[in-house]
């Protein structure tokens, strides 16, 4: 258990264990379902890029996060594909460590950015005087900055300390890479490692969702007291519509990150909500937006309509 100096660089994945007879099924979605969030989100991104009337705070927070789903599919589906492809469940572990760092900068960025689009609204709907002052471009930079410093910082560190640790396993117990897989290749002390994971986990989530719930239940009460309900109905429709997106996306991603620290459930149920996490939001997030906000859908129906019938 001590002598580390013959750990292979090679790790070894657990799989899907997937009958013979569904692995070309599974590669096809898997292939298919990277595709379709590849075109959902570089459609949005393109969208709210070319079009000026969209160039507003509110689309300018969207736009980064797109940019994350795809920052989060591209580091789980060329893997899980070339393993259904090939049949194969290794990975170095050079490479293991770079798709675990972006699956957690993907997870962390999505909470950040869906809280700074939660903050936008608030300032629109309960100040919306104020709004063109208060979200000026230099104060949106400034949140754009803060939301992808910090998030990368944080899981620098993470990682950092991870490295610093000697392995001397190399079966990873999970369907791709992650800190927790990780970090049960390691055999010595985790303590701070551990402390640093709890501890990042829980001040993001009571900042995120201590805001969120604190800029929902003033946006409830702007809307009642206004009179109009053609506005009310519009902002309500709008915050509905990012609350179901952070609501599928915690739910999922807290299930996966408690799911490591229960011993009694079921390693497949783990499997299936650790790909959700990483499959759903990406997937449902340009579908969401798009049908959802009536500009993004107009304008993106005008740009493919240009592109693929001119006449």
């Amino acid at each position: 258990m001590n002598d580390f100096s013959n750990v292979s660089s090679t790790l070894s994945l657990q799989g899907f264990d997937l009958p013979p007879g569904t692995i070309i099924p599974a590669f096809i979605f898997a292939t298919l379902g990277y595709i379709f969030i590849v075109f959902c989100n570089l459609g949005l991104l393109t969208t709210i890029i070319v079009n000026k009337s969209l160039h507003e705070p509110m689309y300018v927070l969207l736009l980064n996060l797109p940019i994350n789903d795809l920052i989060g599919s591209t580091a789980l589906f060329p893997q899980i594909i070339k393993e259904l492809l090939w049949d194969t469940r290794t990975i170095q572990f050079s490479s293991c460590v770079t798709q675990a760092f972006f699956i957690h900068i993907y997870a962390t960025g999505a909470v950040f950015i869906l809280t700074a689009m939660a903050y936008d609204r608030y300032v629109a709907i309960c100040r919306p005087m104020k709004y063109n002052t208060i979200m000026n471009n230099a104060h949106l930079m400034k949140i754009i900055s803060l939301v992808w410093l910090s998030n990368i910082l944080m899981i620098a560190v993470l990682f950092i300390l991870l490295l610093r640790l000697p392995r001397c396993r190399s079966l990873l117990t999970h369907t791709y890479c992650d800190n927790p897989s990780l970090l049960q290749l390691v055999c010595a002390n985790t303590t701070i490692n551990n402390i640093y994971g709890l501890m990042t986990v829980a001040v993001c989530q009571v900042i995120t969702i201590g805001l969120i719930v604190f800029t929902y239940i003033q946006i409830l009460i702007a809307c009642f007291r206004n009179k109009r309900s053609d506005t009310r109905s519009k902002a309500l429709q709008t915050c509905a519509t990012h609350l179901i997106v952070f609501l599928i996306f915690e739910c999922l991603g807290l299930f996966t990150i408690t799911s490591y620290r229960l011993a009694d459930i079921s390693p497949h149920l783990r499997k299936f909500s650790g790909i959700a996490a990483m499959i759903l939001p990406p997937a449902l997030n340009p579908i969401i937006y798009g049908l959802k906000t009536k500009e993004i859908r107009t304008k993106a129906s005008k740009f493919f309509q240009q592109r693929f019938n001119p006449s």
